[in-house]
């Protein structure tokens, strides 16, 4: 069979029948459907931390490594790194005054003097003389607030003795905490000094965006740039780090504090891009975490647009030439937070970040965290690639705008930017590697039965690498170990997250579980993103096979197979970070198709279905489930989310409570979206318990947002927002997704009447548009002993659904006109959905 890497875009046009008449006929190149298949693993990687010893283990040679830091000898004098001239006296006063002088900035206090002067009634009958004089005390009085902003928010590279102390502290506290080590990629190390060099030379930056799970993610890369001899990079830090003692030390060594919001700030906002401006212009490294925040989930989290839209521009203006763009990845064998984010997901209170926390944290004193691996994309121009979009966007035949036109058309300039966002993710995807950590979750989470014997699981992880390597993924390197000694060394890291049966000689193995299942899918999700696709193809497959039957009854034709993929795919959009072949989700599919078929999971009917082949039901479906309990959890988490919104529906006594001239049809319950949330997972965790909910992860906080976003922009929702922030959010079903409630309580079905034979009472009719998506997203959930009859679950959640919505003590009912009228914040937006919703 002729081997090919990838589907024929050519192909797409054509019908489904001689595309898979040409998936018969081809095999993938290096994919083997039952044995291993030939590809080469990552090149050698280099630990930074192998030179830091422990007193106590070798005391003369700490010593003698002691005087080497003290002495500055070789690299740890840090003087002869690439890049811009950082850590000299005057550094911080000189950049302060860059600042200020920023022409961006100087505009923008004028105008907010202006403003202050002629719009306030206390001046508009003023003479000129008193308005100008005026108009100079605000001046003046903005640049003080000016001055005082940028000497907080300013990096502070003055001591360079500090940068060496820290270095060797870090590495110190790296080296015992990670005992494994803090690994990099010899030649992406080599490659990303290259770069450095070139940008210098042109006086230009680095910009590294790497993603965020840990707080050891900001040491990290400053200790690799100091390492290796890089001018270390401005990080953007939020203010809640800045505290006694800590706050000043990282001030000095990159740290530049920005508030974590800061609404409509227009002095503000103008402070941040005068500061990103002065860098990027004077070619100084510069550092944001693409995902805002730290993800709490193990996956990528869509990226925050605020730190990028400054760079972006910066570039778009002609304010800087260029920058040079670095995705970064750092992987861990185990996140020290994971524990405090389960917590904070299920809805505790999240406590204000500081280090002082994280390093008195119960496992860094364990030392035994693994190893931490940090991966560079390969670097491109920021210039070079708004050029190739504006290409790209621009109508054939239409003449491309120009930079300066480009930043005059909003639209156009957000399609940029929201590219750009997606861009980065993208690559730092594909610069990642998995971890042992990650497969051991992975593995244990894809299991139908209880548990697994160590020969079995060192099977499983075998065949899960294959076939992360077979999309494009990459394996962590560990030299000479083999599967056996990696997959020991990832057990013991994560520790009591594995329960472990038979150690005492009472079976014929070990045999391993999943002892918490929450914590082990932060791990499982960092190599969701290399089998979303395949896991949407297998899920929308077992809509049919679940139904049960013989082979036969369980083929599915190829149009139902991609309908249900397609509305899947639309469903999830938001909650993964993949890839997207250029003929989006058909080429995706059909993608899917031929790699699911070229590793014997699928087959091809005669009549043009598919269905699992022969081999993959001989050996219990056990590739095929692999793909479908990745998707599961979060199939589960969206139709508890829809779900949910059954607790929107008003009760007698807010229509009572109400009176307005509106038309009853358009008025709806709103309720403040964070005592939503909170109740709903009060809802979620009842529903888990009494077995109508199969993972407890489906009720975390994350991925109910993420499907109250997709809820928004499908129109099913309606949030109230404030720009400011200054109001509370509030969200209300749209008028046509309101469900309808009996004439009364006694006149709603129970178990043996007439109405239908339901476990518990409902007060809300089981029926209308937001009962048919929640059934519509309900065939693609895992199958339970008490799901047999979806219809009789949805209607017991439903009764909960009800009664949890009575708790929402925040409630109003009001039409979407009146939601939108000001109160005490004039600067109040209020979603409309933007896509028709198909069921």
């Amino acid at each position: 069979m002729a081997p090919r890497t990838s589907l024929d875009l050519d192909l797409l046009g054509r019908d489904d029948s001689v595309i898979l008449d040409h998936i018969r006929d081809s095999t993938v190149a290096g994919v083997a459907g039952n044995g291993e298949a030939n590809i080469e693993t990552e090149s050698p990687t280099r630990n930074l931390t192998s030179d830091f010893t422990h007193f106590r283990e070798k005391p003369v040679t700490f010593l003698r490594d002691l005087g080497k830091h003290i002495a500055g000898t070789s690299y740890r004098s840090y003087d002869n790194y690439v890049g811009r001239q950082i850590y000299y006296h005057g550094f911080t006063a000189e950049m302060k005054a860059a600042v200020l002088r920023n022409a961006l900035l100087r505009e923008r206090i004028e105008t907010l003097a202006d403003r202050s002067v002629n719009e306030s009634p206390v001046w508009k009958n003023a003479t000129p003389e008193q308005r100008m004089k005026r108009r100079v005390q605000v001046v003046n009085w903005l640049e003080e607030v000016t001055a005082k902003l940028a000497q907080e928010m300013i990096c502070k590279f003055e001591h360079k003795r500090i940068v060496r102390v820290a270095y060797y502290i870090v590495m110190q506290i790296l080296a015992r905490s990670y005992n494994q080590g803090l690994h990099v990629n010899a030649d992406e190390i080599s490659n990303l000094k290259k770069t450095a060099a070139m940008a210098a030379a042109k006086g230009q930056s680095l910009v590294f965006l790497p993603c965020h799970r840990s707080h050891i993610d900001y040491v990290c890369m400053q200790a690799i740039c100091f390492r290796v001899g890089i001018s270390l990079p401005t990080i953007v830090a939020g203010d809640n780090l800045n505290f006694a003692a800590i706050g000043p030390a990282l001030n000095n060594l990159g740290a530049m504090w920005m508030r974590r919001s800061f609404g409509d700030d227009q002095l503000y906002s103008a402070l941040i891009q005068a500061y990103v401006d002065t860098l990027l212009s004077g070619g100084y490294n510069f550092e944001c975490f693409i995902e805002g925040g730290r993800s709490r989930l193990g996956k990528l989290l869509p990226p925050k647009f605020g730190i990028l839209k400054f760079i972006f521009d910066t570039v778009l203006s002609g304010r800087t030439e260029d920058c040079w763009i670095v995705p970064v990845s750092t992987q861990y064998d185990r996140v020290i937070e994971t524990e405090s984010y389960i917590s904070e997901l299920l809805g505790r209170q999240k406590s204000k970040e500081n280090l002082r926390d994280f390093f008195s944290a119960r496992e860094v004193l364990s030392l035994k965290l693994g190893r931490v691996d940090v991966r560079f994309h390969e670097p491109w121009s920021l210039r070079k690639y708004i050029s190739s979009q504006l290409e790209r966007y621009t109508p054939s035949g239409a003449p491309i705008p120009t930079f300066l036109q480009a930043a005059e058309n909003v639209q156009l300039r957000t399609r940029i930017l929201r590219s750009l966002g997606y861009e980065v993710l993208s690559d730092i995807n594909e610069a990642s590697v998995v971890m042992p950590t990650a497969l051991i979750g992975t593995v244990l989470l894809t299991l139908r039965g209880r548990g697994v014997g160590h020969s079995e699981l060192i099977r499983r992880i075998e065949w899960l690498c294959v076939r992360i390597r077979e999309r494009g993924g990459r394996v962590a390197d560990f030299g000479a170990l083999t599967t056996d000694q990696v997959v020991d060394r990832g057990l013991d890291v994560l520790g009591s997250l594995i329960g472990i049966s038979g150690n005492d000689g009472t079976l014929l193995e070990r045999t391993y579980f999943a002892a918490d299942r929450f914590q082990l899918s932060f791990y499982r999700n960092m190599v969701m993103h290399l089998f979303v696709s395949d896991a949407i193809v297998a899920v929308a497959m077992y809509t049919k096979i679940k139904q049960g039957g013989g082979p036969a009854m369980q083929r599915v034709p190829i149009k139902y197979l991609f309908d249900q993929v397609q509305w899947l795919s639309h469903l999830l959009a938001g909650e993964f970070v993949y890839i997207q072949q250029p003929g989006g989700i058909r080429a995706n599919f059909w993608e899917s198709i031929q790699v699911l078929r070229d590793q014997g999971v699928i087959g091809i009917s005669e009549d043009g279905s598919v269905e699992l082949s022969m081999h993959e039901r001989t050996r219990g479906r056990e590739f095929f489930d692999f793909y479908c309990f990745l998707l599961w959890p979060f199939c589960d988490g969206y139709w508890f989310a829809a779900a949910s919104l059954f607790m929107l529906t008003p009760v007698e006594a807010d229509i009572a409570a109400h009176s307005s001239s509106v038309n009853e049809q358009d008025e709806t319950l709103w309720v403040a979206v964070n005592e939503f949330l909170e109740v709903a997972q009060l809802l979620g965790k009842t529903v888990y318990a009494q077995g109508d909910l199969s993972y407890f992860e489906a009720v975390n906080k994350e991925v109910l947002r993420s499907a109250f976003n997709e809820f928004e922009a499908e129109g099913i929702i309606v949030v109230r927002r404030s720009k400011s922030g200054r109001t509370p959010a509030i969200m209300s079903l749209s008028p046509e997704w309101l469900p309808t409630r009996f004439s009364s309580d006694f006149t709603s079905p129970v178990a043996g009447s007439d109405g239908g034979a339901f476990s518990r009472a409902s007060r809300i009719k089981p029926q209308g548009m937001l009962w048919d998506y929640v059934e519509r997203i309900s065939v693609f959930r895992r199958e339970g002993k008490n799901r047999r009859d979806s219809a009789s679950v949805s209607v017991r959640v439903l009764a909960l659904a009800d009664d949890a919505g009575r708790r929402l003590k925040q409630r109003r009912v009001q039409s979407v006109a009146e939601a939108a009228r000001p109160e005490t914040d004039a600067l109040v937006r209020v979603s409309r959905g933007r896509r028709d919703v198909k069921l």
